[in-house]
């Protein structure tokens, strides 16, 4: 539900052999699907990237493209982590209407002006988009309301928003005590720390999705390389900006699943289904269960989340050799 990019590649790139390069190399990953992911970039590289994978999504030979995943600009600029705040902008319609059939998925700061019009608008016109709070510096109460409006999600928990404080529980507080607001996790142990993971995991249960948020360095070596213009620095499985900075991550999805089965109460099963069945409901779509009339979408691993063999729609994509 949430990744940049891949095998050198980024989504920004607004290119097709960029999302073909994507698709293709996260089969190793055991990944068969995924939303394109954008960031807080100047409008004209936020247009060409949705442009590019509405027209090309279709056309990938790997991974499928589910659709568009908007991580900005509509976010709060204290709270822009790695990305540019300078292109953070107010909740506009204007940016997206071209593309609307295509987006799924996008991550806002409720707080911030124009937010709640925003929200409530497409809430009750284009029901299918997931609305996530994340980048945000919403309060508890913020939060809380917010969730009336239609927002449902949290975008990579306790990771750029307002902490987990026994005085103002903030956006993680409020996620925790709403029953139906799903949230997603970055389990590679430098976003969040084990025992976060294993508390999220007893109070979300069935609400709680894996993803990766992978930036261009996922499946490639340690080095220097680029996120949304700005330089990062991939070293020991940490991708950081020069000033120390987290700027999305390296981890692999199978590789979270291993992590929280060695750090929390997950069972396998509900680490699978935290990469399938609950993403794949989250998203309104027939994947993630292996039943008659869903795709046949079917990832063979070893003990070890080790991937054997990629299946999509039926046909074998990778084979481990």
């Amino acid at each position: 539900m949430h990744i940049h990019g891949s095998g050198g590649a980024d989504v920004m790139d607004a290119s097709f052999e960029a999302l073909e390069t994507i698709s293709t190399t996260l089969l190793q990953t055991g990944t068969t699907s995924f939303l394109a992911t954008t960031m807080t970039m100047s409008p004209e590289a936020i247009d060409n990237a949705l442009q590019n994978i509405q027209n090309s999504s279709q056309n990938v030979t790997g991974a499928k493209i589910l659709g568009t995943h908007l991580e900005g600009p509509f976010i709060n600029a204290d709270k822009h982590g790695a990305q540019d705040k300078k292109y953070v902008q107010k909740p506009n319609l204007e940016l997206i209407e071209d593309y609307i059939s295509s987006v799924k998925m996008i991550t806002i700061a409720p707080e911030v002006e124009g937010a709640k019009a925003f929200i409530r608008y497409l809430r009750t016109n284009y029901p299918h988009i997931v609305l996530s709070v994340g980048h945000s510096d919403a309060n508890y109460a913020q939060s809380k309301e917010s969730f009336t409006w239609g927002v449902n999600h949290a975008t990579h928990l306790f990771n750029a928003m307002t902490p987990y404080h026994h005085r103002e529980p903030g956006i993680v507080g409020a996620v925790f005590d709403t029953e139906n607001v799903s949230c997603d996790i970055i389990a590679d142990l430098v976003h969040t720390h084990p025992s976060l993971l294993a508390l999220t995991h007893k109070i979300k249960q069935e609400k709680l999705i894996l993803i990766t948020d992978a930036m261009r360095a996922g499946c490639m070596k340690c080095g220097s390389y680029d996120l949304g213009g700005q330089k990062v620095v991939v070293k020991e499985g940490k991708a950081t900006l020069e000033d120390g900075t987290l700027a999305g991550s390296v981890l692999k999805m199978n590789e979270a699943l291993y992590t929280m089965l060695k750090h929390t109460s997950m069972t396998r099963i509900e680490a699978i289904n935290a990469v399938t069945k609950i993403p794949a409901e989250k998203l309104g779509i027939k994947k993630g269960v292996l039943k008659q009339g869903y795709d046949a979408d079917i990832v063979i691993f070893d003990e070890d989340f080790s991937i054997i063999s990629t299946i999509i729609a039926g046909e074998v994509k990778y084979r481990r050799i």
